[in-house]
């Protein structure tokens, strides 16, 4: 189960859960902002939990949760998580709730990613949006100790490898 919470502008293109239960996933609640700085739309999803960012198309918002699992598994991958924890954590990403944000540090730091993000795409017109993501999770954080989204993810998805080992 996860639930994506939206900002106003994005809220009115997605049907809001009545109840939106917290997360189960490792990277906890995604909040979900729209960009309309390129020619095509885009959504900065970013974790509650680590701040990680990820990109994605802002065709049928409807679809996020989907696009928003797909796009994190590449993401996770390209920063060298483990198969088998990136395939636990998209399992986790069904069903998907939507909802309105709650948290203003993680609307703080969305709002500085989608001015860099803007800047990205006009300094590098042909980047992917993979590559956008991991440009963005690179920058230090106030809100996580100035520690970087990438690093933070990387040492939380560690820590749960330890513990599954554990238990198998």
């Amino acid at each position: 189960m996860v639930t994506i919470r939206c900002t106003q502008k994005l809220l009115r293109r997605v049907q809001c859960s009545a109840s939106q239960p917290t997360s189960t996933t490792l990277l906890g609640d995604w909040y979900a902002s729209i960009l309309f700085a390129r020619p095509e739309q885009l959504i900065l999803c970013v974790s509650e939990r680590t701040l990680l960012p990820v990109v994605v198309t802002a065709r049928d918002a409807r679809s996020l949760g989907a696009r928003l699992a797909h796009s994190l598994r590449e993401i996770l991958l390209r920063l060298g998580v483990p198969p088998l924890l990136v395939d636990a954590e998209q399992s986790q990403m069904s069903p998907v709730a939507f909802g309105p944000t709650q948290n203003r540090r993680v609307l703080g730091t969305s709002n500085e990613f989608l001015f860099q993000l803007s800047w990205h795409f006009h300094d590098r017109p042909s980047a992917t949006l993979a590559d956008a993501s991991l440009w963005l999770a690179r920058t230090p954080c106030k809100p996580i100790n100035h520690d970087s989204p990438d690093r933070l993810t990387v040492s939380l998805f560690a820590a749960a490898g330890d513990t599954y080992a554990l238990v198998q």
